[in-house]
C-alpha cells in the first residue's frame, strides 16, 4: 500500500521531491529503498567492488572479503544470503559448472556493472572529500563534550 505524501509545499524542491518519492514508492520493499540500504550495508558494497574485477568462485570471494574488509572475516550463511539479494535484484548471475562435484561462480550483470560505476563515482567522491568530513566530525564532536 503505498503511503500518500502529496500534499501542499511551501517549498517547490519539496514538492518535487513528495512527487518523486510517489512515482517511485515510498514502501519498505521500493527498489530506491532497498538498493539504497543494500549499498549501505556491511558487505554489499564491497561484494559489487569486487565481483567488478571479474568472475570469481565462491571460497576466492569470501577469502577476497575477508582479505579487504576491516572485519576480516564473513560467514558463509551471510556471504550466501547477500549474494542471493544481489541476484534476486538483477545485479549478480551465478554460474553453476557441471564439474563433479560443481563449482559455483558469480559475476555482474550489466545492471550490476551499471550500479558499480555509479556506487564507484559515489566512493570517489567520498574520498576526495575525506578530509572536510573528518574535520567536520571532529568540530561536532568537540562541540558535543
Amino acid at each position: 500500500m503505498a503511503h500518500d505524501i502529496s500534499g501542499t509545499f511551501e517549498r517547490p524542491a519539496l514538492a518535487s521531491l513528495a512527487d518523486e518519492m510517489e512515482r517511485h514508492g515510498t514502501s519498505r520493499d521500493a527498489p530506491v529503498r532497498e538498493i539504497m540500504a543494500l549499498l549501505g550495508d556491511r558487505w554489499s558494497t564491497l561484494i559489487l567492488l569486487v565481483l567488478a574485477t571479474g568472475e570469481l568462485r565462491h571460497a576466492e570471494l569470501r577469502r577476497l572479503l575477508a582479505r579487504l574488509s576491516a572485519e576480516r572475516a564473513i560467514s558463509q550463511r551471510i556471504l550466501t544470503m547477500k549474494l542471493r539479494t544481489l541476484e534476486r535484484d538483477g545485479f549478480v548471475t551465478r554460474r553453476i559448472s557441471s564439474d563433479v562435484p560443481p563449482k559455483v561462480s558469480y559475476n555482474l550483470t550489466r545492471l550490476g556493472e551499471s550500479l558499480h560505476v555509479q556506487t564507484r563515482g559515489l566512493i570517489n567522491w567520498i574520498n576526495a572529500h575525506q578530509d572536510l568530513i573528518r574535520a567536520s566530525r571532529a568540530v561536532f564532536d568537540s562541540e558535543e563534550e
